[in-house]
C-alpha cells in the first residue's frame, strides 16, 4: 500500500503539468474499462461527459477519467487522452469505429501567477502528456491538476489517500484542491481533517485548542477579491464489484470528506465534483459491505485533501505560500 489512488489493484495515474503557465492534468485509468459514476455538489462545476455516467444511461464503463486545470480550456485534455487511447484501439465500439469515453473535469487556476497568454491551447497536449506517463507511481502536492491550485490563503495541490478494509476491499481517493475556503483552521498549521489522519502523512499536529468563528470562514473572495474560480475535484475508486449505482452512492458519500476537510465547501462558488470508479475484481460478501465502503470513502477523501495541501512546493509568483512555508 502506496497510500495512493494505485493501491486499488489495476488503475494506474499519469501527471503532467507545465511550471510556466502554472498548470497540468492527472489522468486516471486501467488496462480494462471500469464502471465509472459522478456525483457533483458545487454551484460551478466544469465537465465532460458527466451526463453520461447516470445509471439510467448507455455507458457504464469508461476508459479514462480526466482532472484538470484551466478552467474550460482545461476540457480539452480529455481529447488528448482521447486521441492516445483510440490511437491503442481503446474504447466504446460504435459499428466500425471505436470511441474512448473519457469524462473529465476541471479546475480554475488562472489567476494563480502563471503565464495564460498562450498562443494554441496546451491542454490536450497535456492530456496526451499525462496518459503517456500512466503508471502505479506519481507524485503528490504540485504536480499534475494539483501544480497551480490555490485554497484560501495556502497553495492547494494534489493529494491521494487510501485504506484496505478488513472485508480485503480497498478503497482510496484523488483530489485536486482548488477550493473558495481553506484546509487549516484560521491562520495555524493544523488541519480540518486532522481527526482522521493516519500517522503523520500531514504533519501530525491534531487539532487546535481554539477555533475561528465558524459563521465568517475565510475565502479567496476575502484574501483576493475574487468569489468565483475555484473547484475541488476528485475520483473515489474501489476494487469491488458494484455496479453504478452503487458507485454513484460511493461518489455522493466521498463528498463527506470535502465538507470536514475543507471550511467551507460545495459553495455557489465551488464546482465541488465527485467521480466515483469501480474495477469489480472483489464481490461483496456481506450485507454491510457497502455501507463500509462508503463510510471509508468519506475518510480517504478527506485524508487525501490535506495531504495535497501538505505536500504542496513553492514555485515563483505563488500568490500564497505553501503550507511548508507557514
Amino acid at each position: 500500500m502506496q497510500n495512493l489512488i494505485t493501491d486499488v489493484e489495476g488503475l494506474l495515474v499519469g501527471q503532467s503539468q507545465d511550471s510556466r503557465v502554472k498548470t497540468g492534468v492527472t489522468v486516471l485509468t486501467a488496462e480494462a474499462p471500469f464502471t465509472a459514476a459522478v456525483h457533483v455538489m458545487g454551484g460551478a462545476p466544469g465537465t465532460r461527459e458527466t451526463d453520461l455516467l447516470a445509471p439510467d444511461k448507455t455507458v457504464q464503463k469508461v476508459d479514462a477519467l480526466v482532472l484538470s486545470g484551466g478552467s474550460a480550456f482545461g476540457l480539452d485534455a480529455a481529447g488528448g487522452v482521447a486521441d492516445a487511447l483510440r490511437a491503442e484501439g481503446r474504447g466504446y465500439r460504435a459499428g466500425p469505429v471505436r470511441v474512448p469515453i473519457v469524462p473529465a473535469a476541471i479546475l480554475f487556476d488562472l489567476v494563480n501567477g502563471g503565464d495564460k497568454d498562450w498562443d494554441e491551447n496546451p491542454y490536450k497536449a497535456l492530456g496526451q502528456a499525462a496518459y503517456a506517463a500512466r503508471g502505479t507511481a506519481f507524485e503528490i502536492g504540485s504536480h499534475g491538476a494539483g501544480t497551480g491550485a490555490m485554497t484560501a490563503g495556502l497553495k492547494g495541490g494534489l493529494g491521494s489517500a487510501s485504506v484496505r478494509l478488513p472485508t480485503g476491499h480497498v478503497v482510496a481517493a484523488l483530489v485536486a484542491v482548488n477550493a473558495l475556503g481553506t484546509a487549516t483552521v484560521g491562520a495555524g498549521r493544523q488541519f480540518w481533517a486532522a481527526p482522521w489522519e493516519q500517522g503523520n502523512e500531514f504533519g501530525g499536529l491534531g487539532l487546535p485548542d481554539r477555533f475561528p468563528d465558524p459563521h465568517h470562514p475565510v475565502t479567496k473572495a476575502e484574501l483576493m477579491g475574487i468569489a468565483r474560480g475555484n473547484t475541488t475535484i476528485g475520483i473515489i475508486a474501489t476494487d469491488a464489484d458494484i455496479d453504478q449505482a452503487q458507485v454513484t452512492r460511493l461518489a455522493t458519500a466521498a463528498h463527506d470528506g470535502y465538507a470536514r476537510a475543507l471550511v467551507p465547501s460545495h459553495t455557489p462558488a465551488d464546482g465541488d465534483l465527485i467521480f466515483g470508479a469501480a474495477t469489480g475484481a472483489k464481490p461483496l460478501t456481506g450485507e454491510f459491505d457497502m455501507l463500509a465502503l462508503c463510510h471509508a470513502a468519506s475518510v480517504v477523501m478527506t485524508r487525501a485533501i490535506a495531504r495535497g495541501v501538505h505536500a504542496a512546493t513553492p514555485a515563483e509568483g505563488d500568490p500564497f505560500p505553501c503550507w511548508s512555508q507557514l
